[in-house]
């Protein structure tokens, strides 16, 4: 169905979408890949959104040679009026001949439309080329419009011997500054970072993009905390420094302090005698957040894992032994026998600096 030539323009679409990784939230990544006789005419992505997609993009790059071109498209154009037309409208009036897209848009307003929108006009849209590669793309896109949830990463910085902290608390820095460095990369790629307040009360995190190396349009992720009894003190780092603060509690505190001192005060509901982070994350889908970076210490990074709300994990491994007198990564007290263990699927593993990074999913 689909040639060597196919596979060899829809990764490049893919390859362009990946340039909008820090930029286009809360909108899906999108690369386009315009073709003419066999010659690539015009190429565009998403870059900011509010701004034009990647199809417009790339016919605007083509100019008068899109007549009968084959687009070849990482995401499937969009058939309704947001922000911006409609694309599939667009490559209707441009008067392209093909469509090839790796993928339907999940979201309901567009859910296959924009295909058939194609498809009326006369002009031919197949879809599912490179159809694994796009989802692993905008996978936190997808969880949110298909489960009403973000994607959940959880990142940790760890001895070669589990521990994340010594007993006393300090942990600046296990790590090295590369791999330091490297987290900066999965902190702008998220729509917000998430931690807990016992973080805040003992390492008063920033939980801020603070590399010049990394361009997100200067826009700040989302901080999370979540604060049940309304501890986090107005003097946080976090409060002083561009973004929005959003804490997390449960009913019946003032949050009037916090509010004034520049956080968002939300109460939701309790689950036994913690805030209910599935609500949280629930009014993070409504806030269009499409990933959630966690950055917390061993209790709520174990409660997430008890919760089965981490969907990957991101372990920066450092190597040296801390000993005993140490923090373990997770505080799982639900957890009493062998077969309560989770095991892994580890999809990549490469040094980072004189650390080892492992990304891993929880099999099955």
């Amino acid at each position: 169905m689909f040639t060597s030539d196919d596979s060899a323009h829809m990764a490049r679409a893919l390859q362009l979408a990946t340039r909008g990784r820090y930029s286009a939230r809360p909108n899906p990544m999108v690369g386009c890949v315009l073709v003419n006789d066999g010659s690539v005419v015009g190429e565009g992505w998403h870059e900011r959104a509010g701004e034009p997609h990647a199809e417009i993009n790339a016919l605007r790059e083509a100019g008068e040679k899109t007549q009968g071109a084959v687009a070849y498209v990482s995401l499937e154009p969009c058939a309704h009026h947001g922000k911006t037309p409609p694309c599939a409208t667009a490559l209707v009036e441009a008067g392209v001949g093909k469509v090839i897209a790796a993928m339907e848009d999940p979201f309901e307003e567009v859910a296959g439309r924009g295909l058939e929108m194609l498809r009326e006009n006369g002009i031919e849209a197949d879809v599912g080329l490179m159809q694994s590669a796009a989802e692993a793309l905008n996978e936190g896109f997808i969880s949110r419009v298909t489960r009403g949830r973000p994607f959940v990463r959880l990142k940790i910085a760890a001895s070669l011997d589990g521990a994340i902290a010594m007993e006393s608390g300090e942990s600046q820095w296990i790590t090295s500054e590369e791999a330091r460095e490297d987290v900066q990369k999965l902190r702008a790629r998220s729509g917000a970072i998430m931690t807990g307040i016992g973080t805040v009360m003992a390492d008063d995190p920033s939980l801020n993009v603070r590399s010049a190396a990394i361009d997100s349009g200067g826009e700040q992720p989302l901080r999370v905390v979540l604060d049940s009894r309304l501890r986090m003190p107005a003097t946080a780092r976090m409060l002083t420094l561009p973004g929005e603060t959003l804490v997390c509690c449960t009913a019946g505190h003032d949050g009037s302090g916090l509010s004034k001192a520049g956080a968002t005060v939300q109460d939701f509901g309790a689950h036994g005698d913690v805030v209910n982070v599935f609500e949280v994350l629930a009014a993070l889908a409504e806030r269009e957040i499409n990933d959630v970076l966690i950055e917390a210490g061993p209790r709520l990074a174990g409660y997430l894992l008890e919760k089965d709300l981490i969907d990957e994990l991101v372990i920066y491994q450092s190597p040296h032994i801390m000993g005993s007198n140490t923090q373990g990564m997770f505080t799982t007290p639900s957890w009493s026998v062998l077969a309560d263990r989770r095991k892994l699927d580890i999809s990549d593993t490469r040094r980072v600096g004189s650390d080892t990074r492992i990304t891993a999913r929880i099999s099955g």
